[in-house]
């Protein structure tokens, strides 16, 4: 089989690829560089018309969005485990309901987090978009907090992709002005999970392309503390 997954750096990308760590086969990456135009490219948009990442080429077959790239990859090697099975689809499905809330409740605040300044045109509104996702976030990372209360990972002592997803998000929202403090299961959550070594293994990766397209000029730079701070000042 023939994987190939085309990322970005600190992308969500960065889920599926440490799936593929855990699950332990051959795969390739293709790096794309948002800031040269890759993703709008017409090779690209061939492959993906929505011309974002994550996206995993299998065979020459081509999969988008974390969801569903995510559950094909927990069914294709299911000795990875990397969802929980049930023996009801009612309760495998509360599993992708799982997937969904950090692929769509929470990513959509994420990116609103990250760069207000993308979702508004003029510098006042700025702010005022942060202080929308800030608010909307709050709930559901205090939901997330009392789950995390209750055992080390998501589905209590089983490890998961969900695991690392929320991972994910942490790590962006803990880049902007959010305040995370509130949250320290969500905290304790990440640092455990920092340990993991496929986690490892993909940090280092994704710094690698960071620092790659660094030198290049290349960089993305999406500041979106700073664009607050800027358009408040």
């Amino acid at each position: 089989m023939d994987i190939t997954l085309h990322f970005a750096p600190n992308t969500c990308a960065r889920v599926p690829m440490i799936a593929l760590e855990e699950i332990g086969c051959e795969y390739h990456t293709e790096l794309v560089a948002f800031m040269r135009g890759d993703h709008q490219s017409p090779q690209y948009l061939a492959l993906n018309p929505k011309g974002r990442v994550p996206l995993l080429v299998v065979d020459g077959k081509v999969l988008t969005e974390n969801v569903a790239i995510l559950h094909w990859l927990s069914s294709e090697f299911p000795e990875a485990k990397l969802l929980p099975v049930y023996q009801n689809n009612f309760d495998n499905a509360l599993v992708i309901a799982d997937l969904a809330f950090c692929a769509s409740t929470l990513h959509g605040l994420v990116t609103r987090l990250r760069i207000p300044h993308f979702f508004c045109d003029t510098v006042e509104a700025i702010p005022r978009v942060f202080q929308m996702a800030e608010q909307a976030m709050r709930p559901n990372f205090a939901l997330m907090d009392e789950r995390l209360s209750k055992g080390l990972w998501w589905y209590g002592d089983q490890w998961s992709i969900v695991d690392v997803y929320i991972n994910w998000i942490w790590f962006r929202v803990a880049g902007t002005a959010f305040d995370t403090s509130p949250y320290p299961h969500l905290a304790r959550h990440s640092m455990t999970l920092s340990q993991r070594p496929s986690v490892q293994r993909v940090l280092r990766r994704h710094e690698e392309a960071a620092e790659w397209l660094a030198s290049r000029g290349l960089e993305v730079k999406f500041d979106g503390a700073g664009a607050v701070k800027a358009a408040a000042s």
